[in-house]
């Protein structure tokens, strides 16, 4: 994450400026229909850019069962994503290769940070009623409060969808910046839209500018729950959002895309979205991440065809 003197500090809500988004879905379509192209990279390449992936990864786990041992199984994954041998064939068992954090439920934090103590990956929480943003204010912000006692660096709130839905924007930004000085300068902080609870593209596009505006670090799509998760479409306006308020306040803002991103060649098209439309300052891990857990076995067997020509067994590719 980027230092906090680097971090958006937040502006005053401009209505005008968020009744006035327009959004041209035909226009949008016709943009993300060019980026499969993208990810042509091919041999040395790929994998340069699927190892920088790995490093912009956040190894979630958001299950009901979730225990102890599989958060630590987990760390240790975010540890060493990559088998020693792998490492050695690239010419890199010098160069340390993590994930950018764990994101795990706020009762699983301790675990978390008492397992990467000094490896330097942060451990991400979600919180504020996560999925839905339904409980009382107060809970919600307590639950910021608990994740960041027992240890995190990083919160993933949600807002509560309704406000985007009824067009309620000064409730909206209340309650973001509200979260925001929760968080202060202990935790950064990530905005979970829910995109797919939303109804149109230019709410989405609205909802990126206010979270924005209230002072998020990042935004992000979805929380992984909604029936329609991180789409291109989403993303493309969300990212020009982020490129519109760096261009108005001089902030730069992360993304994260969330939910339904399991295979690497679907890596490779978030990477050339964020190169075309951001820069390549949003392909690293402080202004980029993708929010996942089943991907890295799919990025770890990818490298190893480049490695052997041959793909292993997804078991050979073990979580830890």
């Amino acid at each position: 994450m980027r230092s906090n003197k680097d971090r958006n500090s937040g502006t005053q809500l401009d209505l005008d400026w968020v009744l006035g988004a327009r959004v041209n879905r035909s226009a949008v379509e016709r943009r993300v229909a060019t980026l499969p192209a993208r990810r042509s990279v091919k041999k040395e390449w790929q994998v340069a850019w699927l190892l920088r992936a790995i490093t912009c990864l956040d190894l979630t786990t958001l299950s009901g069962d979730d225990t102890p041992g599989r958060v630590k199984r987990l760390c240790a994954k975010a540890q060493q994503p990559l088998r020693p041998d792998m490492l050695e064939g690239l010419g890199l068992l010098d160069q340390p290769i993590t994930v950018g954090a764990v994101c795990v439920y706020p009762n699983r934090v301790r675990e978390a940070a008492e397992t990467l103590q000094g490896t330097g990956i942060p451990v991400a929480s979600v919180a504020t009623g996560f999925p839905a943003g339904q409980t009382p204010l107060p809970q919600r912000v307590a639950e910021i409060e608990q994740a960041i006692e027992a240890g995190a660096a990083e919160i993933d709130v949600v807002i509560s969808r309704y406000h985007v839905l009824t067009g309620d924007w000064q409730a909206l930004y209340d309650e973001i910046k509200l979260f925001r000085q929760t968080c202060g300068s202990a935790a950064h902080m990530k905005t979970i839209l829910g995109v797919g609870d939303l109804a149109t593209l230019k709410q989405i596009y609205q909802a990126s500018l206010v979270a924005m505006m209230a002072g998020s670090d990042f935004i992000k799509t979805s929380t992984g729950k909604e029936n329609v998760n991180a789409t291109l479409e989403f993303g493309l306006v969300m990212a020009r959002a982020i490129r519109e308020f760096q261009g108005r306040t001089g902030f730069k803002v992360g993304f994260k895309p969330a939910g339904g991103i399991s295979k690497a060649k679907q890596t490779l098209v978030w990477q050339a979205l964020m190169k075309e439309e951001l820069g390549d300052e949003w392909l690293m891990p402080d202004l980029f991440r993708i929010g996942a857990s089943s991907l890295i076995t799919d990025l770890e067997r990818q490298i190893y065809h480049y490695l052997t020509g041959r793909y292993a067994a997804r078991h050979h590719m073990p979580m830890a």
